[in-house]
């Protein structure tokens, strides 16, 4: 019986840094098989190339980020582009080699077995790059302050020791100081704040130390250096606003009737309000998602999460939150969660680690499954809940509703009762029964 063609029209792509191979049917071209340089020229005329074969569907491997510019490409001129995981196409039959790896890609989609990767639109592509620079120029600015904090400490100032925030309000007053050439503890002493919890002389100890030159210099390059990441943070949050409110088709956001309270390092603009414009929903009402979680996770998942998910199965399984259960003879042979890199399965977990002091029904989830199977399995689980919840709100336009996660919990309670009552029956029944065989032995 011959295999039915799925993609008549297909051709495959092996990607490569310097120049990629390209493949069509056999009958679509005398030179079935080319190679193209990489340069923009040449992807443009393997573009041509192939809307001469009459191809309309391509497959390509994402192979690092020699990818990006032909998939574009690709894309502009009108082609149907898979890009596949490498892992899923490694198995070449025969020696392997670039022509054989782009004609074995053609083949198998030429027959429809390959699946296409999650692509966002050209929006959220934008967004999710800010976002992410947005992640490295924040974790950029903690090692200055970890810089800025070791100086210190080779002058034997405690100041961390004193002040919880060493860039907060009374932090910064006292590092522009020192900058300034100021060294009398007394007077740096007096840019204390008023909520500081440490006393006036106490915070003159932690200020008299061995001033080095050397470390003061350090400490100038560290604070302006962070002060120079704070700009760009800046920078990146307006170039995200700017993408947000295109993202939401004219939609303005809605006004808070609620304020919440400003955390350090979150974005400058109403994260909340703008995700609200573009979702429907409210997202950072769930438990565990702050504005900066949501953010990131909007920029990696988009706003149209149906058309690129149609099933909450598809969703977890892409954020990596639940187990790649193997089965092979009506048996689980492995239940093991992948071990691959996804930034909005991070945000979950991040999300999730969150709440093991929250007082609500996600936080008692969390808690209840670390005692039953350890803290990484519980953040997992807990992060599984929350990304069901995050698509079912998205994709049915409804709000979050804790009432309906306070009834997961009275059922457990009823079920723990049920089993704490027959544990006590059991343990009466053994007692009676030791009672009796010690009477008779009496």
């Amino acid at each position: 019986m011959a295999t039915k063609l799925v993609n008549p029209n297909a051709a495959g792509i092996d990607v490569a840094s310097n120049e990629h191979v390209v493949a069509v049917r056999e009958d679509k071209s005398k030179d079935s098989v080319r190679t193209f340089k990489g340069f923009t020229r040449d992807l443009h005329q393997l573009a041509k190339w192939l809307l001469s074969c009459k191809v309309e569907t391509i497959a390509m491997e994402s192979t690092g980020v020699y990818w990006f510019d032909l998939y574009t490409i690709l894309l502009d001129y009108g082609f149907e582009v898979y890009l596949v995981n490498a892992h899923h196409v490694k198995n070449v039959p025969g020696r392997k080699s670039d022509v054989s790896d782009a004609r074995w890609l053609q083949q198998l989609h030429t027959f429809g077995l390959l699946r296409a990767s999650f692509q966002p639109d050209n929006l959220t592509r934008s967004l999710r790059n800010h976002v992410r620079q947005r992640k490295n120029i924040v974790q950029q600015m903690s090692r200055q302050t970890q810089h800025m904090q070791k100086a210190f400490d080779q002058m034997n100032i405690k100041l961390n020791n004193v002040i919880r925030d060493l860039n907060g309000a009374t932090g910064t007053k006292i590092i522009t100081a020192i900058l300034e050439g100021e060294r009398d503890p007394k007077k740096l002493a007096q840019h204390r704040d008023r909520r500081i919890k440490a006393s006036e002389q106490t915070l003159i100890k932690s200020l008299e130390g061995n001033w080095r030159e050397e470390q003061v210099f350090n400490l100038q390059l560290a604070y302006d250096h962070y002060i120079f990441l704070q700009q760009q943070l800046k920078q990146c949050d307006a170039e995200s606003e700017k993408i947000i409110q295109k993202m939401t088709s004219g939609n303005s956001p809605k006004s808070r009737t609620k304020k919440i309270q400003k955390s350090k390092n979150n974005p400058d603009f109403d994260v909340a309000q703008y995700l609200h414009a573009a979702l429907g929903v409210d997202v950072t009402q769930i438990y565990g998602i702050k504005e900066v979680t949501a953010l990131t996770i909007f920029s990696e998942t988009g706003a149209n999460l149906k058309e690129k998910f149609p099933t909450e199965k598809q969703f977890l399984s892409w954020v990596n939150v639940v187990p790649n259960n193997k089965i092979t003879g009506g048996k689980v042979i492995s239940s093991k969660v992948k071990k691959k890199k996804n930034v909005a399965g991070q945000a979950f977990r991040d999300g999730a680690s969150a709440l093991w002091r929250a007082k609500n029904p996600i936080g008692d989830y969390l808690r209840r499954k670390k005692a039953k199977s350890g803290a990484k399995k519980a953040v997992v689980a807990t992060a599984r809940k929350i990304a069901a919840i995050y698509y079912k709100m998205v994709t049915e336009k409804v709000e979050f509703n804790p009432l309906e996660l306070t009834k997961g919990k009275e059922q457990y309670l009823q079920k723990r009762l049920k089993q704490l009552e027959m544990a006590k029956e059991q343990t009466q029944m053994q007692l009676s029964d030791f009672q009796q065989q010690n009477s008779l032995v009496i």
